[in-house]
């Protein structure tokens, strides 16, 4: 269990366009929900949804089977590895995330501040 199913920032049956609205609702920097992923790929069983400077991020949240963790996005090498979902959250709530923007190439960081509740 990735510590997920207690967590207010959860949401167990949103899709990416209802989380991508709930954001944008929010609009607020720092606002975020953690959601099934759309794939249901084992190895890719979340995605970590977060709003900053009017655009949303949909980061995907890796389980690595070899040592039962979890980390963000594309697999890099010094990435840090989690025990649970759960503590990628807390680490972001203190130090920043890092916010890549592919299609401008651009980087952006900021630290998970708002739950945002899908109604």
């Amino acid at each position: 269990d990735a510590g997920v199913h207690s967590k207010a920032w959860y949401t167990a049956t949103c899709d990416r366009k209802t989380a991508e609205d709930a954001l944008y609702r929010s609009n607020k920097d720092g606002s975020f929900l953690v959601r099934k992923s759309s794939g249901q790929d084992s190895r890719q069983p979340y995605t970590l949804v977060v709003f900053y400077n009017r655009r949303v991020y949909n980061i995907p949240i890796r389980f690595i089977e070899s040592t039962r963790q979890y980390a963000l996005g594309r697999e890099k090498s010094g990435e840090e590895r989690f025990d649970s979902v759960a503590e990628i959250v807390e680490n972001h709530q203190r130090t920043s995330l890092v916010l890549i923007d592919s299609q401008n190439n651009t980087k952006d960081s900021t630290k998970l501040k708002h739950i945002v509740r899908v109604s």
